[in-house]
């Protein structure tokens, strides 16, 4: 997988944890690589987005790494 950075835009699904049962779209602001977790889990700072790509919410969010969905950061998000 790609090195998570700061800009990334993310598709969360399922895949990476059970609390997306509806996908949303996520900006990255910072990875919390020094929080101790779970193998193969981590916790992620950023902006859920509406489906313009306008930020609705600041969010923090434990995901497994496996299942994040990296999108080009110029893509907006599509519903």
């Amino acid at each position: 997988m790609t090195a998570l950075r700061a800009g990334m835009l993310l598709h969360l699904t399922s895949a990476a944890s059970p609390q997306f049962v509806r996908p949303i779209f996520f900006r990255l602001i910072r990875v919390h690589a020094d929080w101790i977790t779970y193998y193969g889990w981590t916790w992620l700072d950023g902006y859920q987005l509406d489906a313009k790509g306008d930020a609705v919410a600041r969010r923090s969010v434990f995901v497994q790494e496996a299942g994040l969905r990296v999108l080009r950061s110029d893509d907006p998000p599509r519903s």
